[in-house]
């Protein structure tokens, strides 16, 4: 009888656990449909911009180095 009642009793915490991990979660989602409500009319292009200016002159750098190490084995 009394190994039942640990059982009972790791289930009753397991299932209170989830729970609250439930509602951390909900009060993520609502977080972040927050902060989507909050961006104005040029953010996403802005963003778009940035991320273009961040990521385009790495790309073109691998690409220069892609190309001069075919140069360097092919054509020499």
């Amino acid at each position: 009888m009394d190994i039942f009642l640990a059982f009972k009793n790791s289930v009753k915490r397991a299932l209170s656990w989830l729970h609250a991990d439930k509602e951390k979660r909900r009060e993520q989602e609502t977080e972040n449909v927050d902060m989507s409500q909050q961006l104005e009319k040029g953010d996403i292009p802005a963003m778009i911009i940035s991320a273009l200016i961040v990521i385009l002159p790495v790309a073109l750098l691998a690409l220069l180095i892609l190309a001069l190490f075919g140069w360097f084995f092919f054509v020499r």
